[in-house]
């Protein structure tokens, strides 16, 4: 039985029925990890074997009555596996978000998302790879390594959860873990033919999150079928205490209401997203063709225009390293994370402000302090380019005379794209339009040219910057072979509409899952 061509939902009900056990369910994909990996790069770490394979041994006994309590609840994913992005702590296990900085750490605690997930019975097989602290569009900026696109090897599978992303479309992992700051679920999800969700900000706890921009970091599932997305975020979402920005509200049953019928079901379609120049014209005939499938659903479109739109990336692209620019300051090497060996470079480093001025803590000295000397060396050692070049754009933006002009601005800009948001959905019940300008783009394209890879971000970051849910659904395939992907967008809260908007169109055949043909 080719257990990765089941979705997770299926494969926990014959995990429940006892047809196969959850050791042997977790042996079959940690085997086909092992074998396929080393072609994609989609894993960091790959948990320790005997660990794993007797997690799935507890799961086994609860099951069949021999442990009791092992379990805090039972879900219809109970005994499935699932990968992790590497951004998310678990404890006593590798957590290095793609990073020199962190690549020895290993955290005394584990991210509630995850707690939850092992609560319910979920077996975790590995941490997949990210770019660096979650930066980066392509799963190039890891400084553990690249991650290839299991559909052309050649190609980005998109990031930052881009190892996750590969490790479903590879049949690595039933079911994967990531996060969302900008699109960091849903575009690595549409270049590798799988759904992403990024939840309403709030809705899944960020406790263990390691932070890279706090008011627009998300964690999301993601998975093959909308019903497994809709399975996961069930056992993720709700509130804890431990995170002051997690929403306590009441929860629906998401799996319960995929089947809602879309009659009379207002979608919205976003002119300038849907007429932007740099959109593929085979995601404008995507898009086009889930209009038809709506319409046919009973769904009614409408024209919507978001005036602001065109900022949104501008805005972004200040706030997110400004949030980064705080968040990353704590890795000073003093107190954790990477330390560079003494006699090591940036020994004669003058330290200057944004204006250029030499810093006042050199007290008149043009020479950095010995702990100067070693955060610098430490912190240039330990972070990529692009982190650094973030950091630098952050500081810069809130640096005194620069913060009104730049940070001040966009959160301006971020109120002025929520208004859009509010208008639009007076109007309309979801939002459906592309995930990314093109599929995926080849390894290396775009790594000399940040602004370009920034770019692609354009029809992603205001579900962040509004804290709206938003999912890729594939959409079929290009004609080079490669998954193409549709987004949908809806209020705050309403993932059940989202959900099932997508599962009708799943039914209705806007995609078939698959596995990417590796050998």
């Amino acid at each position: 039985m080719k257990l990765e061509n089941l979705s997770a939902v299926a494969l926990g009900k014959k995990i429940a029925a006892r047809e196969i056990s959850c050791r042997e369910a977790t042996a079959y994909f940690l085997q086909r990890s092992q074998e396929l990996d080393p072609q994609v790069g989609a894993y960091i770490s790959l948990l320790d074997e005997s660990a794993v394979l007797a997690e799935a041994q507890r799961v086994d006994q609860h099951l069949s009555g021999k442990v009791h309590n092992f379990l805090a609840k039972q879900s219809p994913l109970t005994g499935v596996p699932v990968a992790i992005k590497d951004v998310l702590c678990l404890e006593g296990w590798p957590t290095t978000c793609g990073s020199r900085m962190l690549k020895e750490y290993r955290p005394p605690y584990t991210a509630t998302a995850v707690d939850r997930l092992q609560q319910a019975g979920l077996v975790v097989l590995g941490k997949t790879n990210m770019d660096e602290f979650a930066m980066g569009s392509s799963t190039e900026n890891s400084a553990l390594g690249v991650t290839r696109n299991p559909w052309a090897l050649d190609r980005t599978p998109g990031g930052s959860s881009g190892g996750s992303a590969a490790v479903l479309a590879a049949g690595m992992s039933p079911l994967a873990i990531g996060s969302d700051t900008g699109g960091s679920v849903r575009q690595p999800a549409a270049f590798c033919g799988v759904c992403g969700l990024k939840p309403t900000y709030g809705l899944i706890s960020r406790w263990g999150l390691v932070a890279y921009a706090s008011s627009l970091d998300q964690v999301g599932p993601m998975a093959h079928h909308v019903e497994d997305v809709a399975a996961l975020l069930q056992i993720m979402a709700g509130h804890d205490p431990r995170d002051s920005t997690s929403l306590n509200v009441a929860l629906p049953d998401y799996v319960q209401q995929l089947d809602q019928p879309l009659d009379g079901l207002r979608v919205g379609i976003v002119s300038e997203h849907l007429h932007h120049g740099s959109l593929d014209s085979q995601i404008v005939s995507a898009v086009q063709q889930a209009c038809r499938l709506l319409q046919e659903l009973g769904a009614r479109l409408v024209e919507i225009h978001l005036p602001h739109s065109a900022h949104s990336v501008a805005a972004y692209y200040v706030i997110a390293p400004c949030e980064a620019s705080s968040n990353l300051a704590r890795y000073e090497a003093a107190h954790y994370g990477f330390r560079a060996p003494k006699n090591s470079d940036h020994q004669s480093v003058t330290i200057r402000d944004a204006a250029g001025r030499q810093s006042a803590s050199n007290l008149g000295s043009n020479e950095p302090s010995p702990l100067e000397r070693m955060m610098i060396a430490s912190r240039s050692q330990g972070l990529g380019d692009e982190v650094k070049r973030r950091i630098l754009l952050g500081t810069f933006a809130l640096s005194a005379g620069y913060a009104d002009a730049y940070y001040k601005q966009a959160l301006r800009v971020r109120r002025l794209i929520a208004q859009d948001y509010q208008s639009a959905f007076q109007q309309v019940d979801v939002l459906l339009g592309p995930v990314a300008p093109s599929p995926a783009y080849v390894l290396g394209e775009k790594v000399d040219d940040p602004v370009q890879m920034y770019l692609g971000d354009l029809f992603t970051v205001e579900a962040n910057l509004v804290g709206l849910p938003a999912l890729s659904l594939p959409a079929g395939m290009s004609n080079s072979g490669l998954p193409l992907a549709i987004q949908l967008q809806a209020p705050q809260l309403q993932e059940s509409r989202l959900l099932a908007t997508a599962h009708q169109l799943q039914r209705a055949g806007l995609f078939e899952p698959q596995i990417a043909p590796l050998g």
